[in-house]
């Protein structure tokens, strides 16, 4: 039994599959939980010639990539292919968030996780499809992570602005904070689906003892719980940047009506005067 070699990109946030599959004549439609399994014959015309043994690529709608058994030309000329169909995919900076994996088959030997590879007794048709699973949620994590940060660091500079008495953030831009913090929400919540299970793991003990492990070899849950706690940071930041901005233009309001208040007092006096 011959080891299988992963390698999982995370690319962009969303991914058409069914534009693809039609793009490549398979007959399917796709639903937004299930990988589009590129082999055979397909991915050789992609490629442009005969895909190497055991080599599929698995293209996720949340838009992680996996590899198994390609080489970086194959990875490279899926990637053009791909960028044809999803402009915002990077060529240049595919690379940028990845996960490499091995299956390690051992005959007689436990299942065993390391940071490199685990080890099988014996093949199931299930692993490869488990472990493209896990690394392609694992990557995206990454990819949601790194915005996070940069979401962190924005308002950091508002709660600099806030601690020197400057804070005065427009609709627009509080507007635009909070879209970016409910799109973040919505690319970990609806499309990575870490809490959804594949199928196999419903109908199949093993698969399911197999996935439950190896997503907490990878701590999926603990990494989505982390990032759902700071999302929920986020949203109650914002609200209160909301509620201080808002006070901050109703105060100016109540100046405004005072200093036209006043104005109109003293054309009053000025005209009795007269």
């Amino acid at each position: 039994m011959n080891d299988l070699k992963f390698k999982a990109f995370a690319v962009t946030n969303e991914i058409d599959l069914n534009k693809i599959a039609v793009e490549c004549k398979i007959r399917k439609k796709y639903t937004w939980e299930e990988p589009l399994l590129l082999q055979d014959e397909v991915l050789g015309i992609i490629i442009g010639e005969e895909p190497g043994k055991d080599e599929k690529i698995l293209v996720f709608s949340f838009g992680s990539i996996v590899f198994i058994n390609s080489n970086k030309q194959h990875t490279e000329t899926l990637m053009r292919y791909l960028k044809a169909i999803k402009p915002d995919i990077d060529i240049g900076r595919y690379d940028r968030f990845q996960e490499d994996y091995v299956l390690h088959p051992v005959e007689g030997e436990e299942i065993d996780f390391t940071d490199r590879y685990v080890q099988i007794p014996n093949m199931e048709l299930f692993y490869p499809e488990l472990i493209s699973i896990v690394i392609a949620k694992s990557v995206a994590l990454e990819r949601i992570e790194e915005q996070l940060s940069k979401i962190l660091d924005d308002l950091e500079s508002k709660i600099d602005r806030l601690e020197k008495g400057k804070l005065n953030i427009g609709n627009k831009e509080l507007a635009k904070t909070t879209s970016r913090i409910v799109r973040h929400e919505y690319n970990t919540i609806a499309y990575i689906m870490i809490l959804d299970k594949p199928d196999i793991t419903w109908t199949n003990s093993d698969a399911a003892d197999f996935y439950e492990k190896m997503s907490e070899f990878f701590e999926l849950n603990d990494r989505y719980e982390v990032i759902k706690s700071k999302t929920e940071i986020l949203k109650s930041i914002i609200d209160g940047f909301a509620t201080i901005s808002h006070s901050i233009r109703g105060l100016f309001v109540e100046w405004v009506i005072v200093l036209l208040i006043v104005i109109e007092v003293v054309l009053m006096v000025l005209e009795l005067i007269r």
